[in-house]
């Protein structure tokens, strides 16, 4: 797929912290996205891919988005330049939103290694085993198998205490028949709403899961690294008294959450979630 005109730095968009299930093998990444297996790698300004078809590409790398027009509209101040100039040919991935979701519930306060590690053992342990150029695969595990999970078998592939809120959210998919792609076509209010509902969602698992599967790119989801980058570059934006507050607690309510997330949407826009993907990425690199 030529690339002319359309930037995108692979290495960027699959390490950011956004997805958990790729490698790399020599030049190549290999990932499984639903039931297909992908192999792909950047050749200058080609795009070169296996295994699948060209829209199936365009289509989870957000390859329709405007980086050039984005980047325009999210660089309002020096610091987010800098991560733009950084790491451009960052993309946000269309992911299902099925697996973003319990990919999500896995990762609240876990590094981005044991969340590769949780999420890796729990499809060989649940998923559809499927062979490609000779390597064992693994599908993401249907609602249904880990709704039948027993939270010892969960327990097993290193959740801890996250296995209950996988497995009542597994449960509540597969027996109510969820369609969480109708998500999509409600509004990014709506679809945050809806998400709550579910067992170990939050705000900032929700916002995760708009932004990165239900194509809400003004979601802005807000976890210590952002908190951080907001009391060190954009405090100016806040009451002293609340900038006092969010630098003396470690952790901080959903309205304080709210309150920089809010922030986040308003300065940056529309695309208010690539700049938290810039800015976040471009913190975690540089601690």
């Amino acid at each position: 797929m030529n690339l002319y005109g359309r930037p995108l730095n692979l290495d960027v968009t699959l390490c950011c912290g956004q997805v958990f299930r790729w490698e790399k093998r020599g030049e190549w990444w290999f990932g499984v996205v639903g039931d297909r297996i992908l192999k792909v790698r950047r050749v200058d300004e080609v795009l070169e891919f296996q295994n699948v078809e060209d829209d199936f590409v365009s289509h989870y790398f957000s390859l329709d988005h405007d980086l050039q027009r984005i980047g325009s509209e999210i660089g309002k101040d020096g610091y987010i330049r800098e991560a733009l100039r950084e790491f451009w040919g960052l993309r946000l991935i269309r992911q299902e939103p099925w697996e973003c979701l319990i990919s999500f519930i896995c990762a609240t306060y876990k590094s981005v290694s044991a969340i590769r590690q949780m999420l890796l053992k729990l499809s060989i342990r649940f998923g559809e085993k499927k062979i490609f150029e000779g390597h064992d695969f693994y599908a993401f595990p249907t609602p249904e198998k880990l709704a039948r999970a027993t939270l010892k078998d969960l327990e097993s592939c290193g959740l801890g205490y996250r296995s209950k809120y996988v497995h009542a959210t597994s449960k509540s998919i597969h027996s109510d028949e969820y369609d969480l792609e109708a998500l999509r076509k409600m509004s990014y209010e709506q679809a945050k709403k809806a998400l709550c509902q579910f067992p170990g969602v939050g705000p900032k698992v929700a916002d995760c899961v708009s932004l990165f599967s239900l194509d809400k790119l003004d979601a802005f989801p807000v976890d210590v690294r952002v908190k951080r980058i907001v009391l060190r570059h954009y405090s100016e934006h806040f009451t002293g008294v609340f900038v006092q507050k969010l630098a003396s607690e470690q952790l901080f309510s959903n309205s304080d959450y709210e309150k920089i997330s809010g922030f986040g949407r308003t300065y940056f826009g529309k695309y208010a979630g690539y700049a938290q993907e810039y800015l976040y990425h471009y913190e975690r690199m540089k601690n």
